[in-house]
């Protein structure tokens, strides 16, 4: 029996982001010869459970977030030394990687997600610590995982490592027919984008909003995490008066968030940092067409197939002389995502790596 233990993550069953949504979907397809321990965050996880899809689970009382995520990893990786596998999300805690390869006899896969170290919101000492740990666990592991081709070119030109290209799924999200739901949402019985993401700089939230506020015949819902930041505070008090936006805070609920991808006209997506994002592929997967920022990683991840814009005037040009495009453009998508971004064939490369 081959022994993975899966580090870096808030948990399962998922309820937070894109590595925990990976990880509950691996374990759908787990191999015969495979045993799973995942480590999850009791910070997040009051009602403790042994095992769930096969895994056996270990709670750690650490936040897997922020700061505490280097001791969370590290305690982790501690505890991970008679494994036959660590497959650690994330190069937070990797500072640590020479101390526990000296020990651990073990194989190391770590999938280095985005370029953390690259986002606008950390200061510079934090932006240094992160491209340190990114070396760290670029040098120390047995494979590199990448999950967008604009992160497996970065790591071969910066490390002269080749990294394998395994990308994120999105084929749980399904389309929801649910006119009860129109009780909470009244504005979505208008035609309407709709964006879904964290509500940081380099998602260019304020790009989007600029250019929706001044292009009133389509409203804009953005659902995100409005209260977190200085910065998304500040474009929830000055865009919150527009009739034509309206600014979320996170739902939680899959078959709501679901339902307010479904019923939408277009997908904006402002991702300008990391690889291949969830909430990219998802929106694929059901067929909406995407307009998305200019930059490698959406380009890799739409097959160059959708329309791109880098500021404003652009998204607001787009947005009113394209339309006729956007069937075509949802078709490519949806083909796109059943092909490239199904849990099934993600599933097959992480089994075939092990």
């Amino acid at each position: 029996m081959l022994k993975i233990n899966i580090i870096g993550t808030v948990g399962v069953p998922a309820c937070y982001g894109g590595f925990e949504s990976l990880v509950d979907n691996l374990l759908n397809y787990t191999p015969k010869n495979v045993q799973y321990t995942v480590f999850c965050t009791l910070k997040k996880y009051h009602n403790t459970i042994d095992a769930y899809k096969g895994a056996k689970l270990i709670y750690l009382n650490l936040d897997a977030n922020g700061k505490n995520s280097i001791l969370y990893d590290y305690k982790s990786m501690k505890m991970s030394l008679d494994c036959d596998i660590m497959l650690i999300l994330g190069v937070s805690g990797c500072i640590f990687l020479s101390k526990i390869r000296r020990r651990f006899k073990g194989k190391i896969f770590i999938n280095i997600d985005g370029l953390e170290w690259k986002r606008d919101k950390w200061n510079f000492l934090i932006k240094k610590f992160l491209k340190f740990s990114e070396a760290q666990a670029i040098c120390y592991s047995d494979i590199v995982i990448g999950d967008n081709k604009g992160i497996t070119d970065y790591v071969k030109q910066e490390y002269g490592k080749e990294a394998i290209l395994i990308a994120y799924g999105g084929d749980q999200v399904v389309r929801i027919n649910d006119d009860s739901l129109y009780r909470d949402y009244p504005f979505c019985r208008e035609k309407y984008a709709v964006t879904v993401c964290r509500i940081e700089p380099e998602n260019n939230i304020h790009i989007i909003l600029e250019a929706f506020a001044d292009f009133s015949k389509i409203s804009l819902v953005i659902v995100g995490n409005w209260q977190q930041s200085v910065y998304g505070r500040g474009l929830k008090e000055k865009y919150t008066s527009y009739k034509n936006l309206h600014l979320l805070e996170p739902v939680y609920e899959p078959h709501k968030i679901n339902w307010l991808r479904s019923n939408a006209f277009i997908y904006i997506h402002g991702h300008s940092a990391g690889g291949t994002n969830p909430s990219l592929v998802e929106a694929m997967n059901i067929g909406l067409p995407v307009l998305a920022y200019d930059c490698v990683y959406n380009r890799a991840t739409t097959e160059n197939k959708c329309l791109y814009w880098k500021n404003s005037e652009e998204l607001r040009t787009l947005l009113s002389r394209k339309s006729n495009s956007f069937p075509e453009i949802a078709s490519a998508m949806q083909e796109a995502g059943k092909r490239l971004y199904n849990w099934h064939h993600i599933a097959e490369q992480y089994n075939a790596l092990y």
